[in-house]
């Protein structure tokens, strides 16, 4: 996270309105710690204290506090009826409606990014998160002009690399495979073969290097599996992949033995000295994908070692149906895809197909329902901590089970993203970005237009 963000634009002071807008949240110390190691998802400021002693929570109070009302009525096939027909097609209007949301937003966002950190190449908050964005609408609508903006953009995050972090989301990882798949779409297979290069190179043999998404192995990984899924081939190899699936694991080994924690749970991952639970800095996203059909790991490995490790996350459970940020916090506080539910979703899905247990597929049915009473956040819309974030987990439980109700809530919290800026909700820190700003908004919004083939972008296989 680079110092002094940008300020907010005057197209986003168009589309956001500061009436009862959140005041910034104080930073905990263990928050600027990671500010200053430039390593930190933007969603846990003021909410993780420095301690993981806290006093317990009643389950929906302080979820409450940082959600709006769901106005929504729940679905019924009558009212299901304005958004798609009986086979999950969406309903010319609706589809309408879509679009022209997202031509608009991609005109203030344009206008917005003209004071964007020159400097932000990541996926997450700068250039090659717009590229990415501009990619998806290429694979959406088909039209050619949309790769050329991804290219123009892949190339302004080409020209201030990182240097220091290899992951998709925060790293040189994620402009490098984004910019290799661009190469190739055009036909310029020497670029991209260049980018892939670069890309093999990055990780280097150093045991400090976390396990987690945003900024750790598992964020390396997910750059790897992204260049084989555009090239439609094994452009990076299984041997190379396995290795990276290798090491998580035997970090996650090593640091459950030092921790005592693998009577319990025979991997444990750490980010800044906390046991994280989430999708983006712990336990639940690497678990993910751990659990992937072939990414190396042995079926020994999968029942013996990362079954009983998702049990754990699993008894962490509160009542509400919601998750902790971390192991030992009892607020029932945050529904984000980085910490709650909302992540965590898509491991017990994973392993509900792996293992064919149906606690994990009730487990998530509940992440589902705590989504829909306390997802539409006043932190905004995006995607890391924002509503189109949290709704992918209808999404991916509509494909999953081919359930009316859970598209049926994706488009009702879509509907909520059509009013963008009409809610008070907080202004982001970077306000026109993928993960934190108006920029996942356009994506899931044009993900809605193909519900079977929407999928959280730079995270779901």
């Amino acid at each position: 996270v680079q110092a002094g963000r940008a300020a907010v634009g005057a197209a986003e002071r168009e589309a956001v309105s500061a009436k009862g807008a959140a005041a910034p949240a104080p930073q905990c110390p263990r928050r600027r710690l990671a500010i200053e190691a430039g390593a930190v998802c933007g969603c846990i400021g003021g909410e993780l204290s420095g301690s993981l002693s806290f006093p317990p929570s009643r389950p929906g109070a302080t979820m409450a506090e940082r959600a709006f009302p769901n106005p929504f009525a729940d679905y019924d096939k009558s009212l299901a009826a304005g958004y798609f027909d009986s086979s999950g097609r969406l309903t010319p209007e609706f589809s309408q409606h879509l679009n022209n949301k997202i031509k608009e937003l991609l005109q203030q966002m344009e206008r917005g990014l003209k004071s964007a950190d020159p400097r932000d190449c990541t996926c997450y908050t700068g250039w090659a998160g717009i590229a990415l964005l501009y990619f998806h609408l290429h694979e959406v609508y088909g039209d050619p002009s949309y790769l050329q903006m991804a290219q123009e953009y892949i190339k302004k995050s080409l020209s201030c690399l990182t240097k220091r972090s290899i992951t998709f989301l925060c790293g040189d990882a994620g402009p490098l495979a984004m910019a290799a798949v661009v190469y190739h779409k055009q036909h310029n297979d020497k670029q991209a073969e260049d980018c892939i290069a670069r890309l093999l190179h990055l990780p280097k043999p150093d045991p400090r290097i976390p396990d987690e998404m945003l900024y750790g192995r598992m964020g390396y990984l997910s750059a790897l599996l992204f260049v084989n899924k555009h090239f439609g081939e094994e452009k990076i190899s299984q041997n190379h992949i396995q290795q990276v699936c290798e090491a998580v694991m035997a970090s996650g080994e090593n640091l459950a033995q030092k921790r005592n924690f693998t009577a319990k749970s025979p991997l444990m991952y750490e980010w800044y000295q906390e046991y994280y639970v989430g999708a983006a800095h712990g336990l639940a996203g690497i678990y993910y994908y751990l659990l992937q059909p072939g990414l190396g790991v042995s079926q020994a490995k999968l029942h013996n070692m990362v079954k009983p490790s998702v049990d754990y996350i699993c008894q962490l459970k509160f009542v509400s149906g919601n998750y902790p940020p971390c192991i030992g916090d009892n607020r029932d506080l945050l529904v984000h895809w980085c910490h709650g539910a909302p992540g965590v979703i898509y491991m017990l899905l994973q392993a509900y197909k792996v293992f064919g247990e149906q606690k994990y597929f009730s487990d998530a049915l509940q992440c589902a329902d705590v989504i829909w009473q306390w997802g539409l956040l006043k932190k905004g819309y995006g995607l890391c901590h924002g509503t189109a974030g949290n709704a992918y987990a209808f999404l991916a439980l509509y494909n999953l089970t081919q359930d009316m109700k859970y598209l049926y809530r994706a488009c009702k919290f879509a509907e909520w993203c059509l009013s963008y800026g009409q809610h008070g909700c907080r202004t982001p820190d970077t306000p026109f970005s993928l993960f934190e700003g108006m920029a996942g908004t356009i994506y899931f919004l044009a993900d809605l237009l193909i519900p079977t083939k929407a999928r959280f972008p730079a995270f779901e296989l």
